[in-house]
C-alpha cells in the first residue's frame, strides 16, 4: 500500500465505556437519573509534566495510548482507558461539569468538579480538596493560568458560604473554605468570570480590556463554549447579539481604573492583587442562531492556532487563523486578516496526521479531518486540501456514530523517521509539496487492504523520492521533444516554467538530502537498527547521485562497499561540498576540544532547536561538548547545540556531563545502545562520579552511575516530601536498563515488614494462658535486633527478666507443710513488689518498636501477681486476700501497664484517629485506659482530641484517668501554651479559681499532676503570670487534704516552674532578685524573713506551708531547689551556684538534711554544666573539705569523731556521691562516654561492696566501712540511683557490663527479700533504659530532655505501689520526652536486606575535645544532632557515601520531617562487586578475589578450558557461574558467567576467545565495571572478525561502520594519555588491550599489496574496486579508507594540484599534512608515491 494512505477502521457502533462498565456493574438504583455525560480525552492531557518520558522517544510516539473516557452520571465519575474502568469517582451532590486543568506550579493535572454548592479537586493519586463556591457557578473551564469559573446572574446576590458536611475535607479545607465575600449593591461590581490560579488562594475577578483600559469582566450574556489550556484563548456566544467571539487571556500588571479598584476592594479586603487575568476580544463572528456544537483548534504551517467552530444544524465548519507576534519577549495573539475560511461539514475533528512528531513550542502540529455531505473524509491543512482515501458508501446506517480507529502514521519506523525529519528539516512549502505527492500516490485499488506491510510502506517512500529525482528528467524531455498544442502546454515547455522548476526541485532534494543525511548519522548510534541504516544509505545515495555530490556519495560506500556496484561507474567528477559526518566531529571533539571540531561535521538537524529525530545525536554531541569544556549558555552550549541540564551542584566536566543525561532523559538503555566507542567517555564520566557525587542530585543521576543506594535515599526523601508511602527497590530498578526488571530481588526493609497493625477493635485485656500468653515484647524480635545482638541471647535475658504476664516461681522445699504456705505467702509478696514494677522498664525496653497502621487488635499483657512451685509440678499459688490487701498491688501498677503496653505504639506514618482513641474507651473508667492515654500523650497523639472528647473523660472523676489525660495533652501540647488546654488545668489548681467559684475538692494527687502538666505545656515561655502561680504553689497547700501528700505537690510545682523558665535563667523574669530571693527562702536561707505581699487572690480555703512564721522547708526546699537548677540550668550563673552551697560546717551537716544535700549537688551541677567531668578527681572536689576529712578519718585508726557526727558526715558523703553521679548521668545521657561509664560503675561496685563484700576492693580513692555508720537503705536507694545514672548514659547501648550488674542486682534484691518497690522500680527502669527502644534509641541532653529525665531519676523512691507522696509515680513515664531515635541501620540496596557496614563518624569540636572521628558498625546509635558533622561509609567492601550536617542544637528528626537525611533510621548502601558482606564473610578471608577468580577460572595453566573441565568434574568444586554470584548481583555478570559453564561453552574450539571472555569476566568484577562486558566483547570481537575475514576470505559483515567506533576508543585513550580527559585512576578500559587492537588492525591493512592498488586506483581515478572477489577487495578498501582518515579522492586530488606549483622539494608530504591533519603520515606518503 501507498506511504501516502491512511487506513480509518471502522470498530463499530460508538457506546461510551461508562455504560458498559455501568452494565457489568448490575441494575443501577432507581433513583440515578437516566441523562448522563462524557467526553474523551487525550492521555496527555493527565500527565505528568515532571514524570519521566518513555525510554524510546520513537516508542512512545507510536504507541496507542487507546481512548481515555470520563463518564458522568449524577454524582458519580468512571474515568475509563479502552474498555477497562481506571478510576471511579463518587460525590455528595450531582456533577454540574468536570474539566482537566493544571493549577498553579503543581506538575500533574487536577479534575475539577463542578457540583451546585463546591468545586471538588482531585489529583490522579485520589487526594480530595473541596471549595465551597460564594455564588452560583455554571460552568468550568481550562486556561493555562488556571480554572475560569463562569458565574450566573443573580437578582439578589447574597452572602452566603455554603458548608459540605463532606468527610473528605481535613484541615486545609477548611482553611480553604473562605470565599470570595462578593458584597453587591446594585449588582455592578461583581465579574462574570472568575479565575482560579491555585487550589490554596481565593477566586479572583476578571477583567476586560477595552480602549487600552482594564474593567471589570460583567459580560454575563458571553456564555463561554471553549477554552485552551495550551494557549491562553477562549471562545464565547452571545444569544442577544447572535454571536461568536474569540478572546485572548492575558496577565498583566498595569493599573486598574479607580472605579475597579474600588470595586475589588470589596472583593478581597485583605489586599489588591498585583495581577490580574484580563481577556481581550480579537475576533467576532455574527448571524449565528444557536451556539457551535463544537469548538477545537488545528495549527497552521508556522504552528499558530486555527480555531475551528462547527455548526452541526448548518452543516458548516468556519475557520478562523492567529498569527503570533513576539513583542518585548512577551507573546501576543491576534487574527491573521482575510484567513478565515468556512466548508461544509457533517463532522469534524482535530487529528494529528502529517506531522506526527513534530512540535513547534508547546502545541504539536495537528490537522482537521472532516466528513463531507459527499460521503467521504478530508484532512485539511491551512493551504491544501488532502483526501483519505476512503468512503461510507458500504455503510447504511444513517444519524449513527462510529468508533474508528486512524492509523496516524506509517508502521515502517524507517519511513517514520524519514518523514518525521523531512517535516523537521524542509521548509513548509517544500514539505507542503512533497505531503502532496505522498498522500495523492495512492491506487484505489489498495483501499480494501486491511493492514500494509513495513517492505511495502518503505517502497512506497522511496518512490515517492525517487520520483521527484525524475520529475526534471521528464520535464527536460517533454520541453525537448513536444510540440505546444495549447497556450497551456507552451507555457509548461517554455524556459520560464524551466528555469523555476529546476532550482525548486534542486533545492528540494538538497534539503531532503541534509536532513535525511542527519537521519542517517544518528542511526550510526544506534546498534539496533543496522538495518534500517542500510535501506536509507541505498536512498540516500540515489539522491547524491542526481545531485552529483561525490562526496555525499563516497561517504555512503565508504559504510557500505557494496553499494559501489551500482554508483560511482562513471569516474572522476568533482563536488564541492563536505559531507558532515558525525564520527569525525566527535572524534576532533574529543582528541582537540569541541572549539576545534568543526560544526559544519554536524547535521544542521543536530542544531536545530527541537528536533525529534535526531535527538540521540544532539544529545551524544551534547555531552562530548561538556566533557571537552562546553559552557552553557542560554538553551544552547558553546558549541551550537541545544542541552537541559538538570539541577544539581557540579565541580567538574564529568559531573555536568552527568547531570545532562539525567535533564536529556538519557539512561543507560540508550547507553547500552551506543557503539561501544562512543560509550566510552560516557561511561569514563559516570565511573569518575561514581566515588563520591554531590548530594543533592536526582535519583536518576545515581541509578546511571549505579549507585541506586543513593538514588534509594533520594527517593524515599522525596516520597517523604510528597507524602507518599516509602520506595521500594522497583522504582529504582525501572529507572535503569529493562532487562535488570526481572532479576533483582525486592524485599521491604524490617522496619516496615515487621509493622503491625490495629484500628476498629476494642483496646482490651487478654487473659490468655500458658504457652499463649502474650508479654507484650514478643515483637521486640526482628531482623534489625537479629542483626545486632546476632546469637547474643541478650533481648532473650532482657525479655525473661522484664515479664509481668507469667507467674514467677518460688523456690520452697519438697515437702509440703503449713509453716511452708506462710511462707510462700510472704515470698510472693516479695515478688508482687517486683513484678509491679516491672511494667516501667518494660514501656522504656519495648518505646516505640511497634510500627502500625491502627488495623488490628491491640492487647495488654496481664499483670499476673501469682507464682509457681517448680518442686510440685508449677503448681499455682495466688496471694491470699485476706492477708494482704491485693488491691493495693492492682491500681497504679496496672496504670503502669498499661503505659508500657502504649508506649509500644509508633505508628509508621504518624497517623492517630480519634475514632480509634473514643473507641476503645471503656463504658466505666478504669486504669487501663488511663495508661493508654498517658502513653499515646507522651507520643503526641492527643492532639485529634477535641474540648468536649476531653470534657467528658475529665466528667468521669476518675482519678487515674484525669492523672494520664492531664500529662498526655501536656505532652501533646508541650510548649505551646494552647488555652483550651490550659483552662482545663487550671481547672484543677484550686488556686485559679476565682472567689465566686464553688469550692472543690480537688486532690492533691490531681493538683500534683496538673502542675506539672501546666509545666510542660508553658515549658519555656517564661510566662509572668503562670510564674507567679507557681511560685506560690511551691509554699502552699490546699487545706483539708492529705498532709502526707504536701511535698509531692510543692516538688510538681517546682517541677513546673522551672520547665515554665527552663534554661532562661536571669532573662525569665524582670524582677528576679525578689523570685530567687522567694526561691532561697523555701530551700532555707539562714534570714527568716516574711512573705511579701503576693500579688494575687488567695483562696479562701488555702493556707500558706509555714511553721510559726517561718516556711516548712523539709516541704519547699526539693521543689524550690528543682526550680532553680531548671532554671538556670547551662547558664554558668556563679551568683546562683554560690547561694546554693554545699554545707561545710557541722552546724550546716546537721540543719540540711542528707537528701537536700544531694538535691543541691544535682543542681549546682546542672548550672554548670560545663565543668561536669568524668572523673574520680572530680566526683572527689564535690565533696566540701570537712566532709572529706571527716571520712577519711572515720576510715583511719585514729577515730576522734562521734557517732552522730560520724553519722551526718557519712550521710552527707554518700549523697554528694550520689548527687554527682545523677548529675553525671544527666550531662552525658544517652553519650555512651566511656569514661563516664567506667566511673560510674567503679562507684556503684563501690556502694556494693560496702553494703555487702561481693569483689574485690576498688582501689583506695574512696573510703571503706561507711556501712558502721550508715542505715543499709540508704545505701541501697544510692547505690541504684548510681546504677540508674549509669543506665542513662549507656542508654540503649546494651552494655553487657552494665547488664550483668542489673542482672545480678535483681537478683540479689529478691533472694534477700528486703528490697523495697522503688528499689525494684529503679533497677526495672534501668534495665529499660540500658535497651531503650528495644536498642534503637537514646536520650539527648537538650533542656528539654534534661528536665525530663529529672523528673523521671528524681531520687526519692517511692516505698510501695501506691506511694504517690513525694513524687507522683505517672512522673517516672516522662523519661518518653527526653529520648531520640538516633538509631541507624544499613541495607543493602541489591538484597533489600539489614548488613553490617562501618561507619566513620565525625564530631564537631566543643569545650572538652578537639574535632574528632570515630568509627561504629552499623547499626549502632548516632551522636547528638548539636555535635555531629559528618558520617561516611568507609571500608573496602562498599561504596563510599559521605552525609555532611551542619551542628544544630535541635531534637533529632523525626519520621515525618522532610529533610530528615535518613529514611526512618535506613541508610542504603551498595555492596562492591568482589566482595562478600560482613554476615557472609566476617573477617574477609573470602575477598581475596584475585586468587579465587585465578584458580577457579585456570588462567595460570596453558589451557583454561582444561583446567575448568577439570574443576567441573570435581565433586564439590566450585564453578564460574557460583564464584560470580557471590560476589556480584550483577544479572550480566551471572547471565555471562552461567555462558561460560554451558556444555556447549566447553566444546569451542577456539582457546583464545574461551580465556579472553574469562579474563574480560575478572575485569568486570575485580574493578565493579559490570557495563564492560560489552564494550570488550565488541571491540575483540571486532578485530578477530576482521581478522578472520582477511584471512579467510568470508565476509562476516560487509560493512564498515564498526571501525569509527573503534577509532573512537583509541581516541578516548589518547585523550587519557593527554590529559583532555582527567582520569586519577586511569581509563575504565585497559589501554594495552586497545593499543594491541589498533596494531592488529593497522597490520592486517598494511600486509595486502591488492590493497595498496585498489587503493592507487581510487586516488587516480575515484574508481572502487571490480572484476574478481569485488565485495572483498571494496570492504577492505572501505576499512583501510576509514582507519586513516583518507579524505575523497576528488579533495585529495584537488590538495595535490594545489600543491605542486609551491613544492620546493621532491616530496610533498609536509604540504600534505597541512591540508589533512587526521590522515595518517603512511597513507601521506603513499599519496605522494601515487599522484607525484
Amino acid at each position: 500500500m501507498s506511504i501516502g494512505v491512511r487506513c480509518l477502521t471502522v470498530l463499530g457502533e460508538f457506546k461510551p465505556f461508562g455504560l458498559i462498565a455501568e452494565a457489568l456493574d448490575g441494575k443501577p438504583p432507581d433513583t440515578v437519573t437516566d441523562k448522563y455525560d462524557y467526553f474523551l480525552f487525550d492521555p496527555e492531557t493527565a500527565r505528568d509534566r515532571d514524570a519521566e518520558d518513555d525510554c524510546h522517544e520513537v516508542a512512545s510516539a507510536l504507541s496507542n495510548h487507546g481512548d481515555h473516557e470520563l463518564f458522568i452520571r449524577a454524582n458519580r465519575i468512571i474515568w475509563s482507558t479502552g474498555a477497562r474502568v481506571f478510576k471511579r469517582f463518587t460525590l455528595q451532590s450531582d456533577i454540574v461539569k468536570v474539566c482537566w486543568c493544571r493549577l498553579g506550579h503543581i506538575a500533574e493535572a487536577l479534575l475539577c468538579i463542578l457540583q451546585v454548592d463546591c468545586l471538588t479537586i482531585y489529583n490522579t493519586s485520589g487526594e480530595v480538596v473541596s471549595l465551597p463556591l460564594p455564588r452560583t457557578i455554571t460552568s468550568i473551564w481550562p486556561l493555562p493560568f488556571g480554572l475560569l469559573l463562569q458565574q450566573e446572574v443573580e437578582a439578589n446576590i447574597s452572602s452566603r458560604v455554603p458548608f459540605s458536611s463532606s468527610p473528605l475535607l481535613n484541615t486545609r479545607d477548611l482553611l480553604l473554605s473562605a470565599p470570595n465575600h462578593i458584597q453587591k449593591g446594585e449588582g455592578t461590581s461583581v465579574s462574570s468570570h472568575l479565575i482560579l490560579m491555585d487550589p490554596l488562594d481565593e477566586q479572583q475577578p476578571t477583567f476586560i480590556e477595552e480602549r487600552g483600559k482594564l474593567n471589570m469582566m460583567k459580560e454575563y450574556d458571553e456564555k463561554t463554549i471553549w477554552t485552551s489550556d495550551q494557549v491562553p484563548l477562549m471562545a464565547s456566544y452571545n444569544k442577544g447579539k447572535m454571536q461568536h467571539s474569540l478572546w485572548v487571556a492575558e496577565i498583566v500588571n498595569s493599573d486598574i481604573d479607580e472605579e475597579v479598584t474600588t470595586s475589588l476592594s470589596h472583593v478581597d479586603p485583605m489586599s489588591v492583587l498585583p495581577k490580574h487575568l484580563s481577556f481581550r476580544r480579537i475576533w467576532q463572528g455574527k448571524g449565528a442562531q444557536t451556539a457551535a456544537c463544537k469548538v477545537f483548534m488545528a495549527t497552521d504551517d508556522d504552528a499558530a492556532p486555527v480555531v475551528c467552530f462547527f455548526h452541526q444544524e448548518q452543516r458548516k465548519l468556519l475557520s478562523v487563523s492567529l498569527q503570533i507576534v513576539e513583542i518585548n519577549n512577551e507573546i501576543v495573539f491576534d487574527v491573521k486578516p482575510d484567513m478565515s475560511w468556512n466548508i461544509s461539514a457533517i463532522a469534524a475533528s482535530t487529528v494529528t496526521v502529517t506531522r506526527p512528531r513534530v512540535k513547534v513550542g508547546q502545541l504539536p502540529y495537528s490537522d482537521i479531518v472532516v466528513l463531507a455531505p459527499e460521503n467521504v473524509l478530508l484532512l485539511y491543512m491551512p493551504s491544501r486540501l488532502l483526501k483519505i482515501d476512503i468512503s461510507f458508501s458500504n455503510i447504511s446506517c444513517l444519524y449513527c456514530i462510529f468508533r474508528c480507529a486512524l492509523r496516524q502514521s506509517p508502521s515502517s519506523t524507517l519511513a517514520n523517521d524519514c518523514i518525521t525529519a523531512l517535516a523537521e528539516g524542509l521548509r513548509s512549502s517544500f514539505y507542503r509539496h512533497l505531503l502532496g505527492i505522498l498522500w495523492k500516490d495512492g491506487d484505489p485499488a489498495h483501499l480494501s487492504e486491511a493492514e500494509s506491510s513495513v517492505d511495502s510502506e518503505w517502497g512506497c517512500f522511496c518512490h515517492v523520492i525517487m520520483q521527484i529525482c525524475r520529475k526534471y528528467c521528464i520535464l527536460s524531455q517533454k520541453r525537448s521533444d513536444s510540440v505546444p498544442h495549447s497556450a497551456w502546454d507552451f507555457l509548461v515547455s517554455s524556459q520560464f516554467h524551466y528555469n523555476f522548476c529546476k532550482p525548486f526541485y534542486t533545492d528540494l532534494l538538497r534539503e531532503s538530502l541534509e536532513s535525511l543525511h542527519g537521519l542517517y548519522e544518528n542511526l550510526k548510534l544506534d546498534n539496533l537498527r543496522k538495518r534500517d541504516l542500510e535501506l536509507l544509505s541505498i536512498l540516500l545515495c540515489n539522491i547524491a547521485e542526481f545531485l552529483a555530490e561525490d562526496n555525499y556519495l563516497d561517504h555512503y560506500i565508504r559504510d557500505f562497499p557494496g553499494l559501489c556496484k551500482k554508483f560511482l561507474k562513471s569516474g572522476i567528477t568533482i563536488s564541492l561540498k563536505n559531507c558532515p559526518s558525525l564520527f569525525r566531529w566527535l572524534e576532533n571533539c574529543l582528541q582537540y576540544g569541541f572549539n576545534y571540531a568543526n560544526i559544519n561535521d554536524l547535521p544542521a538537524l543536530v542544531c536545530k532547536e527541537g528536533s525529534s529525530v535526531v535527538s540521540i545525536a544532539r544529545k551524544v554531541v551534547c555531552f562530548y561538548s561538556i566533557l571537552s569544556g562546553a559552557k552553557l549558555l542560554g538553551k544552547k552550549l558553546s558549541s551550537g547545540v541545544y542541552c537541559n541540564i538538570t539541577m544539581g551542584s557540579y565541580s567538574s566536566k564529568e559531573e555536568l556531563t552527568v547531570l545532562a543525561m539525567v535533564g536529556e532523559r538519557f539512561g543507560l538503555q540508550q547507553l547500552d545502545s551506543l557503539p561501544s566507542g562512543v560509550s566510552l567517555p560516557l561511561r569514563h564520566a559516570l565511573d569518575k562520579c561514581r566515588d563520591s557525587p554531590p548530594n543533592d542530585w536526582p535519583a536518576a543521576a545515581y541509578v546511571l552511575l549505579g549507585r541506586q543506594d543513593l538514588a534509594m535515599s533520594t527517593l524515599a526523601r522525596e516520597c517523604k516530601y510528597r507524602g507518599i508511602e516509602t520506595p521500594t527497590n522497583v522504582n529504582v530498578i525501572s529507572m535503569s536498563t529493562p532487562y535488570m526488571l526481572n532479576l533483582h530481588p525486592v524485599t521491604i526493609s524490617s522496619t516496615i515488614s515487621d509493622a503491625i497493625g490495629l484500628e476498629g477493635t476494642k483496646f482490651e485485656d487478654t487473659d490468655s494462658v500458658d504457652g499463649s500468653t502474650t508479654d507484650g515484647m514478643e515483637h521486640i524480635f526482628n531482623s534489625s535486633t537479629q542483626l545486632r545482638y546476632g546469637r547474643d541471647l541478650r533481648l532473650n535475658e532482657v525479655r525473661r527478666l522484664l515479664c509481668s504476664s507469667r507467674p514467677v516461681a518460688i523456690q520452697t522445699s519438697v515437702n509440703h507443710s503449713a509453716s511452708d504456705q506462710d511462707l510462700q505467702q510472704a515470698q510472693l509478696w516479695h515478688l508482687a513488689q517486683r513484678t509491679t514494677s516491672l511494667p516501667l522498664g518494660r514501656g522504656a525496653f519495648t518505646l516505640a518498636t511497634i510500627y502500625t497502621l491502627l488495623t488490628e487488635a491491640f492487647t495488654v499483657p496481664k499483670l499476673v501477681l501469682a507464682g509457681r512451685l517448680p518442686a510440685q509440678q508449677n503448681a499455682t499459688v495466688n496471694l491470699d486476700p485476706n492477708i494482704r490487701n491485693i488491691q493495693e498491688l492492682r491500681s497504679w501498677p496496672e496504670f503502669h501497664n498499661a503505659v508500657a503496653a502504649g508506649l509500644r505504639l509508633a505508628p509508621l506514618q504518624g497517623r492517630m484517629t480519634r475514632t480509634w482513641i473514643l473507641y476503645n474507651r471503656p463504658e466505666e473508667p478504669n486504669s487501663v485506659h488511663a495508661g493508654l492515654l498517658l502513653a499515646l500523650g507522651l507520643h503526641g497523639y492527643l492532639r485529634v482530641l477535641t474540648v468536649t472528647d476531653i470534657y467528658q473523660y475529665f466528667s468521669q472523676e476518675h482519678e487515674s484517668t484525669t492523672v494520664g489525660l492531664m500529662l498526655g495533652l501536656a505532652a501533646s501540647y508541650g510548649g505551646t501554651m494552647h488555652p483550651a488546654i490550659s483552662k482545663t488545668l487550671y481547672v484543677h489548681i484550686p488556686v485559679r479559681h476565682p472567689s465566686s467559684y464553688p469550692e472543690l475538692e480537688v486532690p492533691t494527687l490531681l493538683q500534683s499532676a496538673a502542675l506539672m502538666s501546666l509545666g510542660i505545656l508553658y515549658e519555656g515561655s517564661a510566662h509572668p503570670q503562670t510564674i507567679q502561680v507557681l511560685l506560690g504553689e511551691i509554699g502552699r497547700r490546699s487545706g483539708g487534704d492529705n498532709v502526707l501528700e504536701r511535698e509531692g505537690h510543692a516538688v510538681s510545682a517546682g517541677f513546673a516552674l522551672g520547665l515554665v523558665a527552663l534554661g532562661r535563667g536571669e532573662d525569665a523574669l524582670g524582677f528576679i532578685d525578689t523570685f530567687v530571693n522567694r526561691l532561697f527562702l523555701y530551700i532555707g536561707g539562714k534570714e527568716r524573713s516574711h512573705f511579701p505581699t503576693i500579688s494575687m487572690d488567695e483562696n479562701r480555703a488555702s493556707a500558706q506551708m509555714m511553721d510559726g512564721t517561718t516556711v516548712n522547708i523539709d516541704v519547699t526546699a526539693p521543689g524550690a531547689i528543682i526550680a532553680l537548677a531548671l532554671m538556670f540550668m547551662k547558664t554558668e550563673s556563679e551568683a546562683i551556684v554560690s547561694r546554693l552551697s554545699i554545707p561545710n560546717t557541722c552546724f550546716d551537716l546537721q540543719y540540711v538534711r542528707p537528701d537536700f544535700i544531694m538535691l543541691r549537688v544535682i543542681a549546682r551541677n546542672l548550672i554548670m554544666w560545663s565543668r561536669v567531668h568524668p572523673s574520680k578527681d572530680w566526683v572527689w572536689s564535690q565533696i566540701p573539705e570537712i566532709v572529706r576529712c571527716a571520712v577519711e578519718g572515720i576510715g583511719g585508726d585514729g577515730n576522734d569523731i562521734d557517732d552522730m557526727d560520724a553519722e551526718a558526715f557519712i550521710q552527707a558523703y554518700v549523697n554528694i556521691i550520689t548527687g554527682a553521679c545523677i548529675s553525671l548521668g544527666l550531662v552525658f545521657a544517652g553519650t555512651r562516654n566511656e569514661n563516664a561509664q567506667e566511673l560510674l560503675y567503679e562507684l556503684a561496685i563501690y556502694f556494693l561492696n560496702e553494703i555487702k563484700p561481693v569483689s574485690p576492693a576498688s582501689g583506695k580513692v574512696f573510703p571503706k566501712g561507711l556501712s558502721r555508720y550508715i542505715d543499709r537503705g540508704t545505701l541501697e536507694i544510692c547505690l541504684h540511683l548510681i546504677v540508674l545514672s549509669l543506665s542513662v548514659v549507656m542508654a540503649g547501648s546494651g552494655h553487657l557490663q552494665t547488664f550483668r550488674l542489673l542482672r545480678f542486682l535483681r537478683s540479689r534484691n529478691c533472694a534477700d527479700g528486703q528490697s523495697s518497690y522503688g528499689i525494684q522500680m529503679a533497677v526495672s527502669l534501668a534495665i529499660g533504659f540500658l535497651f531503650l527502644g528495644g536498642g534503637m534509641r537514646t536520650f539527648s541532653t537538650n533542656n528539654r530532655s534534661i528536665a525530663a529525665l529529672l523528673i523521671t531519676l528524681y531520687p526519692r523512691l517511692p516505698t510501695g505501689p501506691n506511694d504517690n507522696r513525694c513524687h507522683l509515680q505517672a512522673f517516672r513515664h516522662l523519661y518518653v520526652l527526653a529520648t531520640e531515635a538516633r538509631w541507624i541501620q544499613t541495607v543493602d540496596v541489591d538484597t533489600g536486606l539489614p548488613v553490617y557496614a562501618p561507619l566513620e563518624v565525625t564530631v564537631r569540636e566543643t569545650e572538652h575535645y578537639a574535632e574528632s572521628s570515630f568509627c561504629e558498625v552499623t547499626p549502632c546509635l548516632l551522636p547528638e544532632r548539636s555535635i555531629l558533622k559528618k558520617i561516611r561509609v568507609c571500608g573496602p567492601r562498599y561504596w563510599p557515601q559521605v552525609i555532611d550536617f551542619t551542628p544544630e542544637d535541635k531534637p533529632w528528626w523525626n519520621f515525618g520531617d522532610k529533610n530528615n537525611p535518613f529514611n526512618s533510621g535506613i541508610l542504603f548502601i551498595k555492596r562492591k562487586v568482589g566482595a562478600c558482606s560482613y554476615v557472609d564473610d566476617p573477617i574477609g578471608c573470602q575477598s581475596l578475589l584475585s586468587r579465587a577468580m585465578h584458580k577457579v577460572f585456570g588462567l595460570t595453566s596453558l589451557k583454561a578450558s582444561d583446567t575448568i573441565m577439570d574443576i567441573r568434574s570435581g565433586s564439590g568444586s566450585i564453578t564460574v557461574d557460583q564464584l560470580v554470584g557471590t560476589f556480584s548481583s550483577d544479572p550480566s555478570l551471572i547471565a555471562f558467567a552461567q555462558l561460560c559453564c554451558d556444555p556447549s561453552w566447553y566444546n569451542r574450539s577456539d582457546v583464545d576467545f574461551k580465556e579472553f571472555c574469562l579474563q574480560v569476566l575478572f575485569e568486570c568484577v575485580s574493578k565493579d565495571r559490570p557495563a564492560l562486558l560489552q564494550v570488550y566483547l565488541s571491540l575483540f570481537t571486532t578485530v578477530e572478525s576482521m581478522a578472520g575475514q582477511v584471512t579467510n576470505g568470508a565476509i562476516v559483515f560487509g560493512d564498515s561502520l564498526s571501525i569509527s567506533g573503534l577509532k573512537l576508543a583509541l581516541t578516548y585513550i589518547e585523550a587519557l594519555m593527554t590529559g583532555k580527559l582527567s582520569a586519577p585512576k586511569g581509563g575504565i578500559v585497559q589501554s594495552t588491550f586497545v593499543g594491541s587492537l589498533r596494531k592488529q588492525v593497522e597490520e592486517l591493512l598494511n600486509s595486502s599489496q591488492e590493497l595498496k592498488d585498489d587503493f592507487h586506483n581510487y586516488l587516480k581515478l575515484g574508481k572502487w574496486p571490480d572484476g574478481e572477489s569485488q565485495d572483498k577487495r571494496s570492504i577492505l578498501l572501505s576499512w583501510f579508507l576509514q582507519w586513516f582518515d583518507v579524505p575523497t579522492s576528488s579533495v585529495i586530488r584537488t590538495a595535490v594540484d594545489r600543491v605542486k606549483p609551491k613544492l620546493m622539494s621532491s616530496s610533498s608530504i609536509p604540504l600534505l599534512r597541512l591540508f589533512f591533519p587526521r590522515t595518517h603520515i603512511h597513507v601521506l606518503s603513499e599519496i605522494d608515491r601515487c599522484l607525484s
